[in-house]
């Protein structure tokens, strides 16, 4: 085995193409598909979250679909840690492996580290919430000025998300917030290749319409009704499930909740193309420019 082992990262918009593309590289270079998609990790949302096919399953092994439950906590910071463990792993038997996602946050995870904070309770980050309604932003700044003033300091003290989660923290841990930040990343025992996968926006967008489409013909809304009961979590506060939830409450028609899916995700593919292009060690590539990416990974990969 080759002492240089390579992570291929192929990342760009949702309905670009990446799913099918990295399995064809995968099968190039015989080895396995690690999903970097914040969604697909869920085994209760399937059609929503556009996994791959049971055909495309059987053709490459595919790590973090289905592993978890919509009720477990799992962040970017569970990820990295799981990946890199899977990696160590798979490295001993191959050279490379391939990961795809959209989740820039997870990708950039898996590739630079997070900061390693400790896992708070649900219910603590519930009754600050619920504090911060009754008592207001003067109440939450004050609580995070006292519990931590080197993050007050630096922080968006307007931002009620951010101060709730620096609060969470020290409130749970007993510590300083500020504490946990800018820890000693771990070493990555591979070099990534990056690969952004690039369309024309009207093809694109065309894409984006039509997979919606085929999720609502293929039983996205009996989905979305099967897993009322959790509409509360985070995992389903999703573009694709929470337009219906909408339409199940009556704020929307069926035909503007579809709509509202179609323009949401279409502001989500943009979205990821400005933090992926604002990446600048990302190679562009077309879709169906499976050829040029097989040579450009053999190059590199040959000169190590």
């Amino acid at each position: 085995m080759k002492t240089e082992k390579y992570l291929i990262v192929i990342a760009g918009p949702t309905a670009v193409g990446k799913t099918a593309l990295g399995i064809d590289l995968a099968e190039y270079l015989n080895t396995m598909v690690l999903s970097a998609d914040s969604r697909q990790f869920y085994k209760e949302m399937s059609i929503g979250t556009a996994k791959p096919s049971a055909e495309q399953l059987t053709r490459v092994k595919h790590h973090f679909i289905d592993n978890k439950s919509i009720s477990e906590l799992y962040g970017a910071g569970h990820f990295e840690k799981d990946a890199l463990s899977l990696l160590n792993d798979l490295f001993k038997t191959h050279n490379a492996v391939v990961v795809v996602g959209g989740s820039g946050l997870y990708i950039d995870a898996l590739l630079n580290g997070v900061d390693d904070f400790v896992e708070v309770p649900f219910e603590v980050r519930q009754d600050l919430n619920e504090q911060f309604k009754e008592k207001g932003m003067a109440w939450l700044q004050a609580e995070v000025k006292q519990l931590d003033p080197n993050y007050y300091a630096v922080a968006d003290v307007y931002n009620p998300q951010r101060l709730v989660r620096a609060l969470e923290v020290c409130v749970y841990t007993g510590k300083a917030y500020s504490s946990f930040l800018n820890q000693p990343k771990i070493e990555r025992p591979f070099s990534a290749i990056k690969i952004l996968i690039t369309s024309e926006r009207e093809k694109l967008y065309a894409n984006i319409n039509h997979r919606v489409d085929e999720m609502m013909q293929a039983g996205l809304l009996d989905e979305v009704k099967s897993l009322a009961a959790y509409k509360h979590l985070n995992a389903l506060k999703t573009v694709g499930y929470k337009e219906l939830y909408a339409y199940l409450d009556g704020s929307y028609s069926l035909e503007t909740a579809v709509d509202k899916i179609k323009q949401h995700t279409r502001n989500y593919a943009k979205r990821q193309l400005t933090w992926f292009k604002n990446q600048d060690d990302f190679e562009r590539f077309a879709p169906d420019e499976l050829h040029k990416i097989k040579a450009y990974l053999d190059i590199i990969m040959q000169e190590a």
